[in-house]
C-alpha cells in the first residue's frame, strides 16, 4: 500500500475502511477529475495527462491509486523517477484473482465516488483497474475518458481484451493511439462523435524523460559490454504451463549462447519458476542476468541501447519501435499492429523453438526498416488536455 500522505491544514481528510484521500476546499468551484492508476504501465501513461491537465488550472484533479500493482519496483519507483505527484487516494487492494481484485476494486472505488462526486473519471490501458473504476463511475452515472481506446488483439482468452472491449462501452471519450482503434470501435457500434486520435501518452513520458536515460548507469552495473538482448516474459500463455515455461527457458539459454541475456524478473514469472524448479538453474548462466524489476530510467536505458527485444509485453512493443530496436513478441496476436506494420516488432507465436532462429537473423541484417507512427510525437496529453477542456466548456 502506498504511504499515506498527511492533510494540510486547508484539506480535509476523509477516512472510511482502508481508504484514504484528501480534498482540497480551495478549488471546490472547479470540475473535479478523477485520474485512475494502479498498475506499473499505468503510471507511465498518466503522468503526462496530468501534467497537461494541471497546467490548465481549470480542475480539482485527484489521483486515485488502486494498488493493483504495490511492490515498490512496480510501481513507487515509477512516482519517484517520473517526478509525479503522490497519490491523493490509496484503495490498497493488491494481489488476487482477476475476479476477485477487480471486485475488490469496484467495491472501494464506489465508497470514494459517492463521497467524493467526481465530475469525469479518466482511466489508462487495459488492466483490472480502469475496469473496475469505470464500471462503478458508469453506475453512478459520472461519465469515463479512457486513454489507449480501441486496441484490440479479437483474443477473448486474454483478461486484458475483455477489459479492453468493456471499458470502451463504458466511456464517453475514447482517446485511441492509432487509426485502426476507431475502425474497431466503428465495428462495436461506437460512433466517432466520442472518439479522438490524440498518439500516445507512453511515447509522451519517453520523450520527455529521454534526457534522463544517458545518467543511467545499470549497463556498467551489470558489466555488460557489447551487443545485449533484453526480455520480459510475465503472460499467462508463457510462464502459467510449466511444460511452455520449461520451453521458453530452453530458448532464453540458446539465445543466451549467442549474446548475453538481461532478464527484469515479474513477480509472477519468479513465482513460476521457483515452482518448477528453473530459477536456479538460469540463475547459473553467466550470460543470463536475472534482475528484479528495475525503475523506468533503467529499463528505458537498457531497451534503448539493446541489440534485440524479446517480450509478451504490449507497452514494449510501441517504445522499442519508437526507439528503433528490433523486437520479438512471443504471443499469438498482439492488440498493437501498428507496431508490425510500420514498426519494429515482429509477432512469433508461442513457438519457442523459433526464438533462437529469430534472434539470429536479426543479428545478422542488425536493422528493420520503420516508421515512428503518426502523432507518435510526445504531444498526446496535449491533444488529450485539450479535449478534455472543450467537453467541460461545451458540457457547462
Amino acid at each position: 500500500m502506498m504511504k499515506r500522505l498527511s492533510a494540510s491544514a486547508s484539506e480535509k481528510k476523509i477516512e472510511f475502511s482502508n481508504l484514504n484521500y484528501r480534498f482540497n476546499h480551495s478549488s471546490i468551484m472547479k470540475p473535479t477529475i478523477h485520474l485512475v492508476v494502479g498498475a506499473r504501465p499505468n503510471y507511465i501513461k498518466a503522468n503526462p495527462v496530468f501534467q497537461r491537465l494541471d497546467e490548465l488550472d481549470k480542475f480539482d484533479l485527484v489521483l486515485v491509486n488502486t494498488g493493483q500493482h504495490y511492490d515498490h519496483n512496480m510501481a513507487a519507483i515509477f512516482i519517484d523517477e517520473l517526478g509525479m505527484k503522490a497519490p491523493d487516494i490509496n484503495l490498497g487492494v493488491g494481489a488476487g484473482t482477476h475476479g476477485a481484485q477487480t471486485a475488490k476494486i469496484l467495491a472501494a472505488y464506489e465508497k470514494v465516488l459517492i463521497e467524493h462526486s467526481p465530475d469525469l473519471v479518466v482511466v489508462f490501458g487495459d488492466v483490472n483497474s480502469p475496469i473496475a473504476c469505470s464500471l462503478a463511475a458508469t453506475k453512478l452515472q459520472v461519465p469515463v475518458a479512457h486513454v489507449e481506446a480501441g486496441l484490440r488483439s479479437f483474443d477473448w482468452s486474454m483478461p486484458e481484451e475483455v477489459n479492453r472491449v468493456l471499458t470502451d462501452r463504458l466511456s464517453t471519450l475514447l482517446f485511441t493511439t492509432s487509426p485502426e482503434a476507431e475502425r474497431n470501435l466503428n465495428k462495436e457500434g461506437i460512433a466517432s462523435a466520442g472518439i479522438h486520435f490524440v498518439g500516445n501518452t507512453m511515447i509522451d513520458s519517453l520523450v520527455q524523460c529521454q534526457r534522463h536515460f544517458a545518467k543511467s548507469t545499470i549497463q556498467n552495473d551489470l558489466g555488460l559490454v557489447g551487443n545485449y538482448a533484453l526480455m520480459t516474459f510475465h503472460r499467462p500463455s508463457n510462464v502459467d504451463d510449466g511444460a511452455s515455461l520449461h520451453q521458453l527457458v530452453t530458448a532464453i539459454i540458446a539465445v543466451a549462447e549467442r549474446l548475453p541475456c538481461i532478464f527484469p524478473v515479474h513477480p509472477r514469472t519468479k513465482n513460476k519458476l521457483e515452482d518448477i524448479g528453473l530459477l536456479e538453474s538460469l540463475q547459473n548462466y553467466d550470460k543470463i542476468f536475472l534482475i528484479d524489476p528495475i525503475g523506468y530510467i533503467d529499463f528505458m536505458h537498457l531497451q534503448q541501447h539493446a541489440a534485440i527485444v524479446l517480450t509478451d509485453s504490449g507497452g514494449i512493443q510501441e517504445e522499442s519501435t519508437f526507439f528503433g530496436v528490433p523486437c520479438l513478441t512471443v504471443r499469438e496476436n498482439t492488440e498493437r499492429p501498428i507496431t508490425t506494420t510500420q514498426g519494429t516488432n515482429k509477432l512469433i507465436g508461442i513457438d519457442y523453438e523459433r526464438i533462437p532462429q529469430e534472434v539470429d537473423l536479426v543479428l545478422a541484417t542488425n536493422s528493420k526498416e520503420h516508421t515512428v507512427p503518426d502523432l507518435w510525437d510526445g504531444k498526446a496529453a496535449n491533444r488529450i488536455s485539450a479535449i478534455i477542456d472543450d467537453y467541460f466548456n461545451n458540457s457547462l
